[in-house]
């Protein structure tokens, strides 16, 4: 018979636990702010709510139930009061540093939550492991308020790896000018001058509008964007856009963009719609000192000289015409070449007069 007295045979029959091992255990109490584990051990195991979640104001009776099976991580083999303190958070952390750790070394792509936006970046966690991204790595482009990407799913790399420091730094930008570059490669693959292509107009100058065509940006130039006149890109378009143009010229990675589109030339049949003695309506456009312009079809402008305007004497054209007035005339000059048109109200205004006495006479006549 054994020398052993009934409560030393107790104690040999519990495993032994040591501080940092992970072990197995079943639920048998379910707390709101604790879980107790029977691990195997001569006393119970506890996970505080802290040290389950980060989340203080979870309820485990709504994650755990009695009778689940668990790991966690020993911290004190006593708390104190004669329990095992256990980590279920910490067990988490581990294992999801493990699988940052590989990433890093296998240049992995992860996606993680963003739990918080922080001074100079984003924190995101993968499986219960924090990654920091500072801000000049969590896009291609400055943004200034990272508010956006809260509770977003993102992916990144691991850049640098070493959780002694608490320094595990991921890397959103590479990816995304990687990612960039493949469609700038793609696009200048399938894309040659002449090509209609649709795109989203990025952002707008004095001198034109850079459109995004997926991959790389076009160039819309002022000059391009009508065959009338634009004298205000940012009047015609705004960021968010959608515009269809054809590339014109395609120069290194320079992309030059039209919207003047071939068969839309108001000058295709320019020799028969402005041929001289055709009577023309228009709006004046802009003035000069000696004389009116006039368009009378869209990307037309006819010149309405000061000589031209009235049998009275005019001194200046913007004694008697403003921008914006509409007026009709008769074309009295015709050059395609150069295009050039003169236009004349005096010499309607006179053709008018003579038919007005021409029918005056016919009824005359008429009536002897």
């Amino acid at each position: 018979m054994s020398d052993l007295s009934f409560e030393q045979m107790l104690d040999e029959s519990f495993k032994t636990l040591h501080t940092g091992e992970v072990v197995n255990g079943k639920v048998i109490n379910v707390k709101e702010d604790q879980i107790i584990l029977n691990v195997g051990f001569k006393s119970d195991g506890i996970i505080t709510r802290s040290e389950y979640s980060n989340d203080n104001s979870l309820d485990l009776r709504t994650v755990v139930n009695v009778g689940d099976e668990m790991e966690a991580k020993v911290l004190k083999i006593n708390d104190g009061e004669g329990q095992v303190l256990l980590s279920y958070k910490r067990l988490a952390q581990d294992r999801g540093n493990k699988k940052l750790e590989d990433a890093f070394n296998n240049k992995e792509v992860l996606t993680g939550k963003v739990v918080q936006v922080v001074d100079g970046g984003l924190s995101v966690v993968v499986d219960d492991a924090r990654v920091f991204i500072p801000a000049s790595l969590v896009s291609d482009t400055f943004e200034r308020d990272l508010s956006k990407y809260k509770d977003a799913d993102i992916e990144f790399i691991i850049t640098e790896f070493n959780p002694r420091r608490r320094r595990i730094i991921g890397d959103r930008k590479q990816l995304l000018l990687a990612k960039k570059e493949e469609q700038k490669k793609a696009l200048f693959e399938k894309i040659t001058p002449g090509d209609v292509i649709e795109g989203t107009v990025k952002n707008v100058t004095d001198f034109g509008a850079f459109v995004d065509l997926g991959g790389a940006d076009g160039l819309l130039h002022i000059s391009e964007m009508s065959w009338g006149r634009v004298e205000n890109p940012k009047k015609v378009f705004k960021s968010g856009d959608r515009v269809t143009a054809f590339i014109k010229d395609i120069s290194g990675e320079k992309i030059a963009l039209s919207m003047k589109f071939p068969d839309q030339n108001p000058w295709l049949d320019a020799e028969e719609k402005f041929a001289r003695g055709n009577v023309v309506k228009g709006k004046v456009a802009r003035m000069t000192d000696f004389g009116a312009f006039v368009e009378i079809s869209n990307g037309v402008d006819a010149l309405l000289h000061v000589s031209q305007i009235s049998h009275d004497h005019v001194e200046k054209p913007s004694d008697v015409l403003k921008v914006g007035d509409e007026v009709e005339a008769v074309i009295v000059e015709f050059n395609e070449p150069e295009k050039k048109i003169s236009l004349s109200i005096k010499a309607l205004t006179q053709a008018n007069e003579e038919l007005e006495k021409e029918n005056a006479r016919n009824s005359e006549s008429n009536e002897e």
